[in-house]
């Protein structure tokens, strides 16, 4: 168990821990902590921000600085995924052609484009959302996307033959997938309630939808695709809160 969620600690951020080299089941066992090494990251983006109050910055200054952090703590391992698959999907080549231009290292406009766009985004949303939920927004903003990496790898095959995430897709399991959505449940009713249960729900979908549209067009999912999948949900996230949070009940 411990060995599990250090495992998750270390895929998910850019901590220092030295593990033995994990197997698949443990790697796979790990996904069960992803929406809490989430709320992990969403508190520890709180107390940044608390910081930054105390010491009088300015709003969009606060958004900015949350968002740049964010980057550093995960390695900008998810933003490599997302610029790596508009590459690719955006391309108009053949699949095993996107398959290949995933692997090439260097990024193109289209990735260029996506990294800017999907960074203005969460700043300008933070920025648009309420100062009250701002906190429980974070919150449901990290584990939530690390949810929707969970139920890509449960739904969907793997599109390449071998590659990092093939472990995480092959110890992939029911007990797994139910634990984690327990975990993410959890935090989702404490961060917002019946609210944060919607955007949960929203969350699921379109990670659904985007795992469908990766199948389309490369046959299955990678370990760039799981990256987007994971920035992009943190768009929908703040997305439904902003507009959930401007619904009077």
């Amino acid at each position: 168990m411990i060995a599990s969620f250090l495992s998750a600690l270390q895929f998910l951020t850019v901590i220092p821990i030295k593990l033995k080299e994990a197997n698949e089941q443990r790697m796979a066992d790990s996904m069960v902590y992803f929406p809490f090494i989430g709320l992990l990251l969403g508190l520890f983006l709180i107390g940044v921000n608390a910081l930054l109050s105390f010491l009088n910055f300015p709003s969009l200054a606060m958004n900015v600085i949350t968002v740049i952090t964010l980057i550093f703590i995960t390695g900008g391992l998810h933003l490599d995924g997302l610029s790596d698959t508009a590459d690719a999907f955006l391309s108009g080549r053949p699949g095993e052609q996107m398959l290949e231009i995933m692997r090439d290292s260097r990024t193109g406009v289209m990735g260029v484009l996506s990294l800017i766009s999907v960074i203005l985004l969460k700043i300008i949303l933070l920025f648009s959302i309420s100062g009250s939920l701002e906190s429980g927004a974070l919150i449901l903003m990290c584990s939530l996307s690390r949810w929707s990496a969970v139920a890509a790898v449960f739904f969907f095959p793997y599109a390449r033959q071998e590659g990092k995430a093939e472990a995480f897709i092959k110890g992939m399991n029911l007990k797994i997938f139910i634990l984690s959505a327990v975990v993410a449940v959890i935090c989702a009713s404490l961060a917002w309630q019946i609210r944060g249960l919607i955007v949960l729900l929203i969350v699921t979908g379109f990670s659904y939808a985007l795992g469908k549209f990766s199948v389309k067009k490369i046959g299955g999912i990678t370990g760039d695709t799981l990256g987007a999948t994971i920035e992009l949900s943190e768009i929908i996230t703040l997305l439904a809160i902003f507009i959930l949070g401007n619904i009077q009940y």
